[in-house]
């Protein structure tokens, strides 16, 4: 595997989430961000008047108060603000995963709580450049990051 380090020893790699997860009610206002991975493309509302990026979704650019807010794709790109590492099994099947602050890297404010993927636990660290990949669950498409530049898993090389 190109530049992965291999989990200690005893412990098991990251997993992708939790093993249940609880999807978002799709509606007008959120629907282009939950859908958007449909074609691979991760989208943010983004105003009109200021150009500002606007997330989580709403009904009024929060920095102008006057343009209209209108989706539009984003290069997917970013970095980790934050993390932690969740091991404790909540519900059974859960393995150890990691939950991430990522920062767009069109507006550094501009923030996604998700789950950081592909990389090992102790590879993760923090202002280190992530890029998205979606995992699609029923009509819903998560947006969750991994890190740059690193080849994706295949099936037979996972």
């Amino acid at each position: 595997m190109h530049g992965a380090a291999e989990p200690e020893l005893g412990r098991p790699g990251l997993g992708r989430g939790p093993a249940v997860r609880v999807l978002p009610r799709l509606d007008d206002a959120n629907r282009f961000f939950w859908t958007s991975g449909a074609d691979g493309v991760l989208r943010f509302l983004r105003c009109d008047t200021c150009r500002c990026y606007v997330h989580p979704p709403g009904p009024v650019c929060p920095y102008c108060l006057r343009g209209e807010l209108l989706p539009e794709a984003v290069s997917g790109r970013g970095t980790l603000h934050s993390f932690t590492v969740n091991y404790q099994p909540w519900i059974p099947g859960d393995g150890p995963y990691a939950i991430g602050l990522v920062a767009i890297a069109e507006q550094d404010d501009v923030r996604l709580m998700t789950n950081v993927v592909d990389c090992p636990e102790q590879a993760l660290e923090v202002e280190m450049a992530v890029e998205v990949t979606f995992e699609q669950v029923e009509d819903v498409w998560l947006p969750l990051f991994r890190p740059a530049g690193r080849p994706r898993p295949t099936a037979a090389g996972a």
